[in-house]
C-alpha cells in the first residue's frame, strides 16, 4: 500500500545509514573494551604494613678480669652465664684454672668476674658495699653477695652448715637480688627470714 507524496528512499541510501549504524557501535563497543583493559592492568595501591619495632633484650654489665684474653667491661642479655662472659673477654687464658669457676652459673648485673690463674685462690667478691673482700657494710649489716662462711656464721641461727648452704647457693644461682631470696636456700624458713631480715642486705 503506498502513500500519497511519500518518497521510498534509494536502496543504496539504506545501505549508507546502516553501515554508519555499524560502524559507531562498533566503535563504542572498541572504546568501552579500552577501558576495561586499562582497568585491569592499572597498578593497584599497595599498603605498607609497618613492622613492629624490635623488643630489646635487658642487659647485664660484668666486669670480667683475671685470666682472660682481654679482660674488661662487658655487656651480657640477661640470663647469661659465666661462660658467656668468660667468652666474650676473648676466652681462658693457658695458666687459668677453669675449674675454680663455675662455667654454669648465671651472672648478675654489676658482677665482678674473677678468673684465677692456675694454684690461685679466687678473691672474694666486690659487692659495691663496704671494703673489698669484707662481707660486712658500713652499717653492720652482713651483705650476703660477699659475705665470707666466717661473716655468715656470726649471724644468728646461721651456723657453719647453713653458712656453706648460703655461699653454694650463691655459687649456683648468682648474686642475691633481695633478701627474700634466702627462701631459696635449704634450711631457711619464714621465720628464720624474719630474723636475718635487718641483719643482712645484698
Amino acid at each position: 500500500m503506498s502513500v500519497e507524496g511519500y518518497a521510498r528512499p534509494p536502496a543504496r541510501w539504506r545501505l549508507g545509514i546502516g553501515a554508519a549504524v555499524v560502524v559507531v557501535l562498533l566503535a563504542l563497543a572498541v572504546t568501552v573494551g579500552i577501558g576495561i583493559l586499562r582497568g585491569v592492568g592499572a597498578p593497584t595501591e599497595s599498603v605498607t604494613v609497618d613492622e613492629p619495632a624490635p623488643i630489646s633484650t635487658p642487659a647485664v654489665y660484668v666486669h670480667v678480669f683475671g685470666a682472660v684474653a682481654q679482660p674488661g667491661l662487658y655487656v651480657l642479655r640477661e640470663g647469661a652465664r659465666v661462660v658467656d662472659a668468660i667468652a666474650a673477654a676473648g676466652g681462658l687464658r693457658d695458666d687459668a684454672d677453669p675449674s675454680a669457676v663455675n662455667l654454669a652459673r648465671p651472672v648478675g648485673d654489676g658482677e665482678q668476674l674473677h678468673v684465677p690463674v692456675l694454684g690461685e685462690s679466687p678473691p672474694t667478691p666486690v659487692s659495691g658495699e663496704g671494703s673489698p673482700g669484707d662481707g660486712s657494710t658500713g652499717d653492720g649489716r652482713v651483705n650476703l653477695n660477699s659475705a665470707t662462711e666466717a661473716d655468715l656464721d656470726t649471724l644468728p641461727r646461721i651456723g657453719p652448715a647453713m653458712a656453706q648452704r648460703i655461699i653454694q647457693w650463691r655459687d649456683a644461682n648468682g648474686r642475691f637480688t633481695s633478701v627474700e631470696d634466702l627462701l631459696a636456700v635449704p634450711g631457711i624458713g619464714d621465720k628464720m627470714l624474719e630474723t636475718l631480715r635487718a641483719l643482712v642486705t645484698v
